[in-house]
């Protein structure tokens, strides 16, 4: 009597089970972050919305009041003051932030380059470090009484420098400091942007006689462009949110002439219990990065069109 094969067949799950079975693995994936998405932003931001319409506390009860909040956030000159402290923050760190790590990053692939893995560990560790590190790490260095800048100045023979109690210096060292902690993350962007420009642009270009200089202004900034943008659209959000390494470092100081508009808004919302007026200012700065992010986009988009 012949033994009869196992029917493969019936233990093979059908197409529509296997179908079925990749449909439903992308749509939990996705469920899992529409919730997460909505529950820690949707919700907050619509509920930021109703507040900034109210005249809310933070306890009781409420009273809807319209635009008020809205109206006197535009005639308050300590939000204006907060707001050209914040623009006049970003465009001091934007820039240096993206030379400093565009300089290190080609420094590092070159290929004369010695070191280049210790370099690039080096200038990534001050971005593992917490924001509040960074500003206490930056205090000690340009704190005027008890300062290690201060100590070699005035060990040399020099005087103290006001780096805390001049608004100016004391804003120069909060720009220096975020831009040492935030260089290795851009640096690696930029790293992977230039590794993917192919080696036969340079090669033509070496034997076309271009320097090192025109190599880098021909081939490297169009070649590494979206990156770019994308480096300025994200160092742009992060300064205009800038709060912890303020707070470590100097408190928004001397007194509050360094306080930035995320300062301004704690400071509103949680020191002075207007959640509704602190709302308001909120909305204001979302509708500001959304303004400096569309117009990035747009920019970007026309660059890679041409």
């Amino acid at each position: 009597m012949t033994k009869r094969a196992p029917d493969v067949s019936a233990s093979r799950p059908s197409p529509s089970r296997r179908r079925s079975k990749y449909t439903l693995a992308p749509l939990v994936l996705i469920a899992a972050n529409v919730v997460l998405f909505s529950l820690f932003f949707v919700w907050p931001a619509v509920i930021g919305l109703v507040y900034s319409f109210t005249n809310y506390t933070g306890v009781g009860a409420f009273q809807y009041i319209g635009l008020d909040n809205y109206h006197n956030l535009f005639g308050d000159s300590t939000f204006y003051d907060a707001l050209s402290r914040t623009l006049l923050y970003a465009v001091l760190f934007v820039p240096l932030n993206f030379v400093v790590s565009l300089l290190a990053a080609n420094l590092v692939v070159s290929k004369n380059a010695k070191g280049g893995s210790v370099a690039r560990v080096i200038f990534f560790i001050p971005w593992l470090l917490s924001p509040i590190v960074v500003g206490v790490l930056w205090r000690w260095m340009f704190g005027e009484n008890f300062g290690l800048v201060n100590y070699v100045i005035e060990k040399f023979g020099g005087g103290a420098v006001p780096w805390q109690s001049d608004a100016d210096l004391s804003l120069l060292v909060v720009v220096f400091a975020a831009s040492w902690a935030w260089t290795g993350f851009s640096m690696l962007l930029f790293i992977a942007a230039i590794k993917n420009v192919p080696v036969s642009y340079y090669e033509a270009a070496s034997l076309d006689g271009a320097g090192p200089w025109r190599q880098f202004f021909s081939i490297t900034l169009p070649s590494i462009a979206p990156t770019s943008f994308i480096v300025i659209l994200l160092n742009t959000i992060n300064a205009m949110k800038e709060y912890p390494v303020f707070v470590a470092l100097n408190n928004g100081g001397p007194g509050t002439s360094n306080n930035l508009l995320v300062q301004y808004i704690y400071e509103t919302g949680f020191k002075r219990g207007q959640i509704g007026y602190a709302s308001a200012a909120s909305f204001v700065l979302m509708l500001i990065l959304m303004a400096v992010a569309i117009v990035q986009l747009i920019v970007n988009r026309r660059v890679e069109n041409r």
